[in-house]
C-alpha cells in the first residue's frame, strides 16, 4: 500500500507541467475525454510496468547496496527537480502531430503517449521508485497518478483555458521532488 500512495503522489507531481499533459490538452481538442484518458491509460500502463520490470530488477541485483541505490535515488529526484524547473514543453510540430493524427482515437492517442513517455522524467522517476518499492503498488501507483495528473490537465484546460498558474505549479512541484530528494539522501547515508 506504500508503494501505491508513494508512486500516486510522486508521479502525479512529476506529470504536473509535463509536455505530455500539454499532448492530453491537445488531444482532447480533437477526440472526446474518454478516448483521451483511455489512450493515456493504456501507454502509461505499458510503459510503467516496463520501468517497474526495470526498477525492480535493480533492487534485487543489488540489494546490499540499498543505501547506495538510496542515495542515487535521491540524486535523481533533484535532478528531476531541475528537469522540472527548467520546463517541458509541446513545440508546434508535437502540437500539429497531435492535432492531425488520424484513424482510431484509442490508438492515436497510446501510441503517441507511449512513444512520449519513453525515457521521460515519470518513466525514470518509475524505475527509481520501483528499485526499493514493491513493483506492483509502484505500477498501479504510477498509472493512477499520470493518468490523474491528465485527466487534472484536461479538465482544467477545458474550464481554464491559458489561465492555469504555470510558475506556481512548476514551482510546487520542483520544491517537492527537492523535499523527496533530500529524504532518500538522508535515509542512505544513516542507513550505511
Amino acid at each position: 500500500m506504500y508503494a501505491f500512495l508513494l508512486s500516486t503522489v510522486v508521479i502525479f507531481v512529476a506529470e504536473l507541467g509535463d509536455k505530455s499533459q500539454l499532448m492530453a490538452m491537445t488531444f482532447a481538442t480533437r477526440y472526446t475525454v474518454k478516448q483521451v484518458l483511455i489512450g493515456i491509460t493504456a501507454a502509461t500502463a505499458i510503459v510503467h510496468l516496463l520501468s517497474v520490470g526495470i526498477g525492480a530488477w535493480v533492487g534485487t541485483s543489488f540489494s546490499s547496496y540499498q543505501w547506495l541505490i538510496s542515495i542515487v535515488a535521491g540524486v535523481a529526484f533533484l535532478a528531476f527537480a531541475a528537469w522540472t524547473l527548467r520546463g517541458d514543453e509541446l513545440t508546434e510540430d508535437e502540437a500539429d502531430k497531435a492535432r492531425r493524427s488520424t484513424g482510431a482515437a484509442v490508438l492515436a492517442v497510446g501510441v503517441a503517449f507511449f512513444l512520449a513517455e519513453l525515457g521521460d522524467k515519470t518513466m525514470l522517476a518509475t524505475i527509481t521508485l520501483a528499485t526499493q518499492e514493491g513493483w506492483f503498488g509502484t505500477w498501479i501507483g504510477s498509472t493512477l497518478g499520470m493518468v490523474l495528473a491528465d485527466a487534472l490537465a484536461i479538465g482544467a484546460g477545458a474550464l481554464l483555458g491559458k489561465k492555469l498558474p504555470e510558475k506556481a505549479i512548476k514551482y510546487g512541484a520542483t520544491i517537492a521532488f527537492v523535499v523527496f530528494g533530500v529524504i532518500l539522501i538522508i535515509e542512505g547515508i544513516t542507513s550505511r
